[in-house]
């Protein structure tokens, strides 16, 4: 086993709001800086057969359960991008192509950040790179990496991983093969780790 393989690993996706209160915290909360690895939630959903509560009757509940989540924990006002949930691929894609280059845990957040703290939509590209210039990555850089087959192939081969592994929805913390599902689950995981 190597030191990677023995870190913790962060699954989230970009348009999961649960996933935007997690990744504040993550890292501080587990005392170790996990693997962060974007997966597509559709992805596991439609392997698993799962659905969003966004799209359902819990949904203003759960938004406001969101809400008063970020405010307690010094959060900005959450603005929820219009449409919201969108299409995430182009912005999971782009934090596939981060990852790769080292910079997921920036990206991924200022990301986070412009959908959740700024109420932009992250199917408008544009909005994605914003993000990628606040961590440095160059605009065509990323637009070319969101095309390319490698990037393409491993947000497709990690959320396949990921459903193999357990996974059912985000944000999740695995801690040596233990899998801790939900914001709420993030003092448990550190607990494993010190455990």
């Amino acid at each position: 086993m190597t030191a990677e393989d023995a870190r913790p690993v962060f699954y989230y996706d970009l348009g999961s709001p649960y996933s935007y209160l997690a990744a504040e915290r993550v890292n501080h909360v587990l005392g170790v800086v996990p693997v962060w690895q974007p997966i597509l939630l559709g992805g596991v959903f439609r392997a698993t057969g799962g659905a969003s509560w966004s799209l359902t009757a819990e949904r203003s509940a759960g938004m406001a359960e969101v809400e008063r989540r970020a405010a307690a924990r010094g959060l900005p006002p959450l603005l929820w991008p219009e449409p919201w949930p969108g299409d995430m691929l182009a912005a999971m894609r782009a934090a596939t192509f981060a990852q790769q280059a080292g910079r997921a845990v920036a990206f991924s957040l200022a990301a986070f950040r412009q959908a959740f703290a700024g109420g932009r939509d992250l199917a408008d590209v544009d909005n994605v790179l914003i993000a990628a210039a606040a961590c440095e990555l160059h605009p065509r850089a990323v637009l070319k990496g969101i095309e390319s087959r490698s990037v393409k192939d491993r947000l497709r081969s990690a959320t396949e991983e990921a459903v193999a592994l357990g996974v059912t929805g985000v944000p999740t913390v695995a801690v040596a093969g233990e899998l801790f599902w939900g914001d709420d689950r993030l003092e448990d995981a550190a607990a494993r780790i010190c455990g």
